[in-house]
C-alpha cells in the first residue's frame, strides 16, 4: 500500500500548494519512497505564468547548476522547431573555469557558473526560396528560448545575451567557418531580489499597440 502524505506537514520543495482546495491525489516519490499526496491540489504553473516569472539574471550565486538540470535545459533545446527539421543548431556549454575565462575575452556573463552557446550551422539552415534569406538566427533562437524558459521553471535565473564579440567567441571555441555563434545563454542562481511578474503590465507594449487584425 502506497502512504498517504499530508502535502501540508511535509516539505517538498518542488510541489506547489493551494491549501483548503478540493481534494486531488497524487502519487509522487521522494528518496525512491512512494507516497500519496492528499487533502490539498498541486498547482501546476501555466505557461503565462513561467513567462512573466522570467527576467533577465544579471547578478548570480556561486552554486553550480546541477547535472540533472543542465540536461533538462539541453533536453529543452533538442526539442525545439527547426525550418524544415534541418536542425542546424549546435550548443557549446561552457562551466569550468577555463572556458568561462576564454568566454570572458568575448562576452559578459555576469558571473553565471554556467554559459550555453548557442550556434548555427549556416550550411545547414534552411533557406526560403523567395528571397533567400537563411533562418538560422530563428532556428537558434528558438532554442535559446526553449532553454531559459526551462531553465526558468527549473528555479535558476538567465540572460540572453546577444552582445558579444562573434570573432572572439568563434577563435576561442574553434568554431568552423561556416558555424555562427548566435546567442549565449547565461545560467546559474539568481542573487538579489526577484523581479515582479508584474512588470509587464508597464514594460511592454499593450495589445492594442502590439496587434493588427487582417492587415498592418
Amino acid at each position: 500500500m502506497i502512504p498517504l502524505l499530508s502535502a501540508s506537514s511535509a516539505h517538498i520543495p518542488f510541489l506547489t500548494y493551494i491549501p483548503n482546495s478540493q481534494v486531488d491525489l497524487k502519487t509522487i516519490s521522494i528518496s525512491g519512497t512512494m507516497y500519496q499526496i492528499s487533502s490539498e491540489r498541486v498547482k501546476e504553473m501555466s505557461f503565462l505564468e513561467l513567462a512573466k516569472k522570467r527576467y533577465s539574471v544579471r547578478q548570480y550565486q556561486t552554486n553550480q547548476v546541477e547535472e540533472e538540470k543542465l540536461l533538462k535545459i539541453l533536453e529543452a533545446a533538442r526539442m525545439a522547431p527547426s525550418g524544415h527539421n534541418n536542425q542546424p543548431v549546435k550548443l557549446i556549454v561552457v562551466k569550468e573555469k577555463t572556458g568561462l575565462d576564454k568566454l570572458k575575452k568575448g562576452a559578459n556573463i555576469y558571473g553565471a557558473p554556467l554559459a550555453i552557446i548557442t550556434c548555427c550551422d549556416s550550411k545547414a539552415a534552411w533557406i526560403r526560396p523567395y528571397d533567400s534569406k537563411n533562418i538560422l538566427d530563428i532556428d537558434a533562437s528558438i532554442a535559446t528560448d526553449h532553454m531559459m524558459l526551462q531553465a526558468t521553471e527549473l528555479g535558476l535565473g538567465t540572460v540572453w545575451v546577444c552582445n558579444f564579440d562573434p570573432k572572439a567567441i568563434k577563435q576561442e571555441f574553434n568554431l568552423p567557418a561556416n558555424v555562427e555563434p548566435i546567442n549565449i545563454l547565461a545560467v546559474g542562481y539568481a542573487a538579489g531580489d526577484a523581479t515582479s511578474p508584474d512588470r509587464h503590465d508597464k514594460t511592454r507594449k499593450s495589445l492594442k499597440d502590439l496587434v493588427s487584425y487582417e492587415t498592418y
